[in-house]
């Protein structure tokens, strides 16, 4: 069976907001499950986003701050730093 292909990041913003959703969740000591079930998402679409390769909307990227102890500003301007 063939590796399975990785898409790269759409853009180096969505790249930069994946990894800084990615660290805080480290920080938190989560795995991706666990974030998934707090944002009530699914796992897939919490390492998809992780992975620059899918755009959350406002709602989705609202569930995942609540996941992860935080607001959607303080995972901006992580993404923000990050970018930069």
């Amino acid at each position: 069976m063939p590796p399975r292909r990785r898409r790269p990041p759409r853009t180096p913003g969505l790249a930069a907001l994946g990894e800084a959703i990615r660290q805080l969740r480290q920080e938190a000591g989560l795995s991706q499950e666990q974030v998934a079930d707090l944002a009530e998402t699914d796992l897939s679409q919490v390492g998809g986003i992780e992975r620059g390769v899918r755009n959350p909307s406002y709602v989705t990227l609202q569930r995942l701050a609540a996941a992860l102890g935080t607001t959607v500003g303080v995972i901006a301007s992580r993404a923000d730093e990050l970018q930069i």
